[in-house]
C-alpha cells in the first residue's frame, strides 16, 4: 500500500524538476510554470539574435573575400594583358619563326620563370593566329569557342595549352610549373601553328 509518506517519482517529473532548480538557482523562489515558460523564450531570443548577427557577419566576411578575390585576379590579368602587349611591341619586327625560336630559348633556360614566359609568349602567338584565322571574339576562349575540330583538327590542343597559361597567370607564383609540363604544353602549341602554318612547317621542332 502507498503511504502518504512515499515520494513518487516519473521521467518527466524528475527532468522538470531539474529545470525547476535551475529556473530558481537563477530568478530565486518564486516559481511558476508560465515565468519558466517566459525565461525560456527570453533565453531563446537572446540565442536567435546572437546566431543571426554571427551568420550575417560571416556571410559579410565570405562576400567580401570573394569581391577581394575577383579584384585581385582582375590586376593581375590586367597586368599579364600588359606584359604581352609589351612583348608584342618588342617583337613586332620579327617574324614568327624568330618569336618561336624566342620562345625556345625560354624553354631551354634552367630557370622555372622563363619556362612561364615561354608559354605566355606561345599564347600571344596563339592569339595572333587566331586573329589571322578570322576566328571572332575579344578573348582567346571565345575566339576557340566560335571554333569546331572539322575547320581545327588541333583544337583540343589549343585549349589544353591556354587552360596551363592561364594557371600561370592566375597562380602567379604558387603555381608549380615543371619542366616537363613546359615542353607538353609548348608541343601543343607547336602543333596548333604547323596545322595553320604559323611556323612554316614547324620551324622551332619538337623536344
Amino acid at each position: 500500500m502507498k503511504d502518504e509518506n512515499d515520494i513518487l517519482y516519473n521521467s518527466y517529473g524528475f527532468h522538470t524538476n531539474i529545470f525547476k532548480v535551475f529556473y530558481k538557482a537563477l530568478v530565486g523562489s518564486n516559481f511558476s510554470f508560465d515565468s519558466f515558460t517566459a525565461f525560456l523564450l527570453h533565453l531563446w531570443t537572446i540565442y536567435s539574435v546572437f546566431a543571426f548577427a554571427i551568420s550575417a557577419l560571416l556571410i559579410f566576411g565570405i562576400v567580401y573575400a570573394y569581391l577581394k578575390l575577383t579584384e585581385f585576379e582582375e590586376v593581375e590579368e590586367h597586368q599579364l594583358h600588359e606584359s604581352e602587349q609589351q612583348w608584342r611591341e618588342l617583337h613586332n619586327s620579327h617574324t614568327e619563326n624568330n618569336r618561336w625560336n624566342s620562345v625556345q630559348v625560354h624553354l631551354a633556360s634552367e630557370n622555372p620563370n622563363d619556362w612561364k614566359l615561354a608559354i605566355i609568349e606561345a599564347d600571344v602567338l596563339l592569339e595572333r593566329m587566331l586573329d589571322t584565322a578570322g576566328f571572332a571574339g575579344a578573348t582567346i576562349g571565345e575566339k576557340l569557342k566560335s571554333a569546331s575540330v572539322r575547320s581545327f583538327a588541333t583544337l583540343d590542343d589549343a585549349w589544353q595549352a591556354h587552360r596551363v597559361r592561364n594557371l600561370i597567370a592566375h597562380g602567379g607564383a604558387d603555381f608549380v610549373l615543371t619542366h616537363k609540363a613546359a615542353k607538353e604544353t609548348l608541343i601543343q602549341y607547336e602543333r596548333v601553328f604547323t596545322e595553320f602554318g604559323t611556323l612554316n612547317g614547324g620551324g622551332g621542332g619538337h623536344h
